[in-house]
């Protein structure tokens, strides 16, 4: 049975946005810097979502969200920021544009390989001791979300969730590769931009910052290797714990536990991490929780309040089939849907709505080219377009850098940054 959905029940979700948003500019700001409080509101808005989709007969679409797709979703993002939290890279380098960019270039091509949770929490802390002794260092952290916590993860399943669930469906594992042109030509662009606005910004650095910087340089030195076992762990569960290998989990009466073991087995790498790190490397990490508990609370209002959206968006499917016919519209659709809901559930929207390929349920190439760019590259347009860029912006304030606003981010970065350059994109590719 298809059902309907009003227009109004989209309101929770638009709050939800707008608490993220308004909130920090006002009075609130301090109130709202309390998990705790981002989980009132999460409730607050989420709950009468879940109680009104149960009483009209909805409850498998809010379980569906809520317990195999956004338990995996914390998870998987718990996994990869315990474990990489506890490999410890220090070390102050000297903070020149060179070095900076050569940072953010190592991040963009491992993200496609350890996640982009992974790559960005590995080098993020690094790289703020590194500018620790620089004047102007926003910019750095800006650019590191779009290029690490979001564009790099182009080439792989393991590198953004949306093209994990393509891979499930049936895309070839390598078949992302494909897709190298457009994350070369994207993350040159971004990192030969960012070493034209850092080169500027060095320039203007006050001459004591940049003797301190540097008279202050440590070599980098690595603890808590075992974490590479364990990432190495997390990696090859979520590329083989999956129906696609155990054909059991994919069972429509299949147990919860068992559909979820790819979860199970993410909480045990999580434990034993925790356990084989010395507490003086998650020390000297700063290593907190407080990061990824900020995701886990503001995410869960966000899938609560955005399964109404989902479910009314699948529901204009033949009216967005009419409007939308080529590959550049797809680009654009996921991606700017992708901004502000979260971009796995929108890419299969998308992939549902595209022209068929050869594999049944997966979009042809060349649209699937194009949701796949889409749903990866327009993370980095909001601070919940991608579950890292909470965690970056987190870490960075925490370290003491002020970090822009929810609309500051859009206006200051991502829409004179981001959005011109994945145009270019766009008008080359598709």
């Amino acid at each position: 049975m298809e059902h309907v959905i009003p227009a109004w029940m989209l309101i929770p979700f638009v709050v939800m946005l707008l608490c993220i948003a308004i909130f920090p500019l006002t009075k609130l700001e301090e109130w709202w810097e309390h998990n705790l409080h981002k989980l009132y509101v999460s409730l607050i808005l989420g709950v009468p979502v879940g109680i009104w989709l149960c009483v009209n007969g909805m409850s498998h679409e809010l379980e569906h969200q809520m317990i195999y797709d956004y338990v995996p979703f914390i998870l998987l993002l718990m996994a990869l920021f315990v474990t990489t939290g506890g490999i410890c890279i220090k070390g102050d380098l000297k903070a020149t544009p060179a070095i900076n960019s050569t940072i953010l270039a190592i991040g963009w091509i491992l993200a496609s390989f350890m996640g982009t949770t992974g790559a960005a929490m590995l080098l993020i802390r690094m790289l703020i001791q590194t500018i620790s002794e620089r004047q102007y260092k926003v910019h750095t952290i800006l650019f590191f979300i779009a290029i690490v916590a979001n564009c790099g993860g182009l080439l792989t399943p393991l590198g953004d969730p949306p093209l994990f669930l393509l891979f499930q469906k049936g895309a070839e594992f390598t078949w992302f590769f494909n897709l190298t042109p457009e994350w070369a030509v994207t993350g040159l662009l971004l990192l030969g931009t960012y070493f034209a606005l850092d080169t500027y910004y060095y320039k203007k650095e006050p001459k004591q910052n940049l003797e301190k910087d540097n008279t202050n340089i440590e070599p980098i030195k690595v603890n808590g290797l075992i974490n590479i076992l364990w990432l190495l762990c997390v990696i090859g569960a979520t590329m083989f714990i999956n129906p696609k290998y155990i054909q059991a989990m994919g069972e429509h009466d299949a147990p919860f536990y068992l559909r979820l073991l790819r979860e199970w087995v993410f909480i045990i790498i999580i434990i034993l991490s925790m356990a084989t790190t010395k507490k003086q490397t998650r020390k000297d990490n700063n290593y907190s929780w407080t990061p990824i508990l900020e995701v886990a609370c503001v995410f869960c209002g966000i899938f609560a309040t955005m399964t109404p959206a989902l479910m009314f968006l699948e529901g204009m499917k033949e009216q967005i089939q009419e409007v939308l016919s080529q590959p550049w519209q797809f680009l654009y659709g996921t991606g700017l849907l992708s901004a502000f809901l979260d971009n796995a559930p929108t890419a299969m929207v998308f992939n549902s709505m595209a022209p068929s390929g050869d594999i049944a349920g997966l979009a042809n190439d060349a649209f699937l080219g194009a949701i796949s760019v889409g749903a990866v590259f327009f993370g980095a347009l909001t601070y919940i377009g991608n579950g890292p860029n909470f965690m970056v912006k987190s870490i960075a304030e925490q370290s003491g850098i002020k970090m822009p606003s929810f609309f500051g981010y859009m206006i200051k970065f991502s829409l004179i940054i981001c959005l011109p350059i994945y145009i270019i994109v766009q008008l080359i590719f598709f």
